[in-house]
């Protein structure tokens, strides 16, 4: 048995959130603020059965309206038979095996219940909405008489001053928990009700609660962890006590050395202790050594009591590091080693614990599922690898075979390194959406992206993995070029467009041959996405479709050209799909984008967007031709060189070129000509009359064997960055994204209430 899924509602920024899981291992990814945190912590609190693990603030934004307007309610008026309170409900669904499903008889819908999955819901609800309303009016009507005798011109309030405002201090006594049983038949199959169906509550005993406790355990290890944290529960007087015992025993001690007898039986108790902890943690030291602790240079771990007379008020065991293979070999305490295999260390020893509990439980609930958030804390690259590969190892249990009790991880992770090792099949991506001027989370399973176009997802899976990309944690995407796009953009960013500085970026090198490779997943994922590219113009050679040309210059491109029916060509527009009915095999010669009758080679440009094959085609279209929006408001848009005027030897005409470094050759002639700027490999021989003839010689220049690309971008970045001008299509690709970004992050604010109080509504601080 595992845990199939889980559907939240109303819970912070989860409006309406399904969340597939792995059997064994999931990894929740995205940017920050996007819901992960809160899809852990909600489980959490609805299996504990607490009601007290509940805020308001958990409600979700679109709820905080819906409660104030109840509040109003009249209720000597007619009610309205579907008056109902807005509540918060996490749908769980079970995928049982035949032989397991007596473990689930409470929750079956029938005697007639047929298939695998098997589902509860537990909804934070109103005990009766309606002795809700009738109580928070009386309460309000109560708090009106606290206002004589104050000036008439005073803006207090007192409590409550509305439905939301009473509840901050009421929610537990108004609000439970209730269970009920679902029907897999009356989900479609993205485990949506169907019609109105209502699910039947679970009353008697056992309780819902119980039932639910008994089939799951649910652990957390949080992000922020500690080796030596104190007690949170000993603070205050207690812990003073402790503190002024420790420091009357050590101003005592320095009188009693001559206690031999005492400091004798402390040494004895160390010693028997030191070879009783030894036994006890071999094989936890054993497992560490699974994952990479010790490495090559590492010192080994031991683990010894701490019975110092002089601490023996306030001190337990502690870890220490060992130092040599010898029996007096010296040892170090904790604090001497570093953060990140401290983080090691603990995660294990939690994770171990946590397993250990529930292993002992009496009536051991069949499944365990741990929650473990940002592992990749204080690790180095390398070391958070090796802690994923054998994470799942520590999970084995001896004697257990897997055909009752189960073991199911979460990880929540800003780590690429972390998701290249396990490949796209256990990632959940939290995207951020904008609905209706809300912003809400919808949670989207890679696996199924793994079923597609396994020649495109093979090649991305590749790539990521090379290029250790943060695709999957970034506010927007930038797929460039090349190289030189890659080092120069950061500079661009910075000259015209400051504010995507504060953006988390992922700037991907794909090339135009390669881009639209990329479109499947950009869209996938619904990540605004901007694509710098090259125009890549070239003349078309004429050839009998079975001949190949003499390519006897490196000028001469092979390109795809896929042919559609105008119906696809209409479906590839409006959806970025279509099937083409062939894919035709074109040959041309690399040419000036002014050259009549050129095309572009650009798979990107060909495919993906503006879907156009000839230049005058790509000069001719719209932004709106330029720019795809997808459904949850994001968008991808294409740049690409466009003409504009070009001043040279006291000429003007309208021209741009076919690469960045032509373009940018075009957009400062004057100050790429400058004989001192002769580095920059841009500078044409001889005399250059016309822009015409300046964009002929750049093109020939920049497409010659003997010009370094990467050498043109280094040399740049040596350069005062205020004396040249970004390129004209490059200048506007970055506006639009400062738009599109700037536009994201404004919905994102935090709601403000109209007496100037941060409600943080909906829980949107998430991480």
């Amino acid at each position: 048995m595992h845990l199939h899924s889980y559907r939240l509602k109303n819970f912070r920024r989860l409006k309406d959130a399904h969340i597939e899981l792995a059997k064994d291992i999931s990894i929740f990814v995205g940017s920050n603020n996007s819901g992960k945190t809160s899809s852990t912590q909600a489980i959490q609190a609805f299996v504990s059965g607490k009601i007290d693990r509940f805020s308001l603030y958990d409600f979700n934004a679109s709820c905080w309206q819906e409660m104030d307007t109840a509040g109003n309610l009249d209720l000597e008026g007619a009610i309205p038979d579907s008056f109902v309170l807005p509540s918060i409900d996490l749908d769980l669904w079970f995928e049982v095996a035949a032989e397991d499903l007596y473990l689930l008889i409470p929750l079956l819908p029938s005697t007639s219940w047929e298939g695998t999955e098997v589902g509860i819901r537990v909804s934070l609800a109103a005990r009766s909405p309606l002795d809700l309303v009738r109580n928070y009016q009386r309460a309000k009507a109560l708090s009106a008489g606290f206002l004589d005798g104050l000036p008439p011109e005073t803006s207090y309030l007192p409590w409550p001053k509305s439905l939301t405002d009473y509840l901050h201090r009421e929610m537990k006594s108004e609000y439970e928990l209730r269970y009920f049983i679902l029907d897999r038949a009356q989900f479609d199959k993205d485990f949506r009700e169907i019609g109105d169906y209502v699910p039947d509550e679970l009353f008697g005993e056992p309780s819902g609660g119980s039932i639910l406790r008994s089939l799951i355990q649910v652990d957390n290890l949080g992000a922020q962890r500690h080796l030596s944290d104190p007690n949170s529960e000993v603070g205050g007087r207690s812990e003073d006590l402790s503190k002024r015992l420790s420091r009357f025993y050590k101003r005592n001690l320095d009188q009693r050395q001559d206690d031999h007898s005492a400091l004798k039986a402390l040494f004895d108790s160390e010693q028997a202790l030191n070879t009783h902890l030894d036994k006890v943690f071999a094989p936890l030291l054993h497992k560490l050594a699974d994952l990479g602790y010790p490495g090559l240079n590492n010192p080994r771990l031991t683990i010894k009591s701490a019975l110092d007379p002089s601490h023996i008020m306030s001190q337990d065991s502690r870890v220490h590091y060992l130092l040599g293979d010898d029996i007096n070999a010296a040892t170090l305490p904790d604090s001497y080693n570093g953060l990140g295999f401290k983080n090691l260390i603990y995660m294990v020893v939690e994770i171990l614990d946590a397993q250990a509990r529930w292993v002992s439980m009496d009536n051991r609930p069949p499944l365990h599922l741990i929650f473990v958030e940002e592992p990749e804390a204080h690790l180095h690259a390398q070391l958070q690898q090796v802690f994923i590969r054998n994470i799942l190892g520590l999970l084995n249990i001896d004697g257990d075979d897997g055909s009752i009790f189960n073991s199911q991880m979460v990880i929540t992770t800003h780590s690429p390194h972390i998701l290249y090792e396990r490949g796209f099949k256990p990632i959940r991506y939290f995207r951020r959406k904008n609905v209706d001027h809300e912003q809400v989370t919808e949670v989207l399973n890679l696996s199924a992206f793994y079923q597609s176009q396994p020649d495109d997802r093979d090649f991305l899976e590749r790539y990521l993995k090379l290029t250790h990309c943060d695709l999957f944690f970034s506010d927007a995407a930038i797929l460039v070029e090349g190289n030189v796009e890659r080092l120069l953009l950061p500079v661009m960013i910075q000259k015209v467009a400051k504010s995507l500085r504060s953006a988390c970026l992922c700037i991907l090198e794909v090339g135009g041959a390669f881009g639209h490779r990329f479109q499947l997943l950009i869209e996938f994922l619904g990540l605004t996405t901007l694509i710098i590219t090259d125009i890549d113009s070239v003349a078309l050679l004429p050839q009998a479709s079975t001949e190949t040309p003499d390519e006897e210059s490196e000028d001469i491109e092979e390109f795809d050209v896929p042919e559609y029916t105008p119906e696809e060509t209409a479906a590839q527009q409006q959806s970025g799909q279509g099937t083409p009915l062939l894919i035709t095999k074109k040959y041309g010669k690399a040419c000036l984008p002014n050259t009549p009758g050129a095309a572009t080679s650009n798979q990107t440009l060909i495919k993906w967007l503006p879907q156009k094959k000839t230049i005058e085609d790509l000069l001719n279209v719209s932004d709106a031709d330029k720019t795809h929006e997808f459904g949850n408001d994001a968008k991808v848009r294409v740049v690409y060189q466009i003409p504009r005027d070009v001043n040279w030897n006291g000429t003007t005409e309208f021209l741009c070129g076919r690469t960045l470094e032509e373009d940018f050759g075009l957009e400062n002639a004057e100050w790429c000509q400058a004989a001192e700027r002769k580095s920059l490999g841009l500078c044409v021989k001889g005399e250059v009359a016309t822009p015409a003839s300046l964009a002929a010689g750049l093109h020939k220049k920049v497409s010659s064997k003997s010009f370094d690309k990467t050498k043109f971008a280094l040399v740049l970045l040596t350069e005062n960055e205020n004396t040249w001008n970004v390129p004209k299509y490059i200048h506007e690709g970055l506006d639009w994204l400062k738009n599109e970004i700037r536009i994201e992050l404004e919905n994102e604010l935090i709601n403000v209430d109209p007496e100037g109080e941060n409600l943080e509504i909906g829980g949107t601080l998430d991480e």
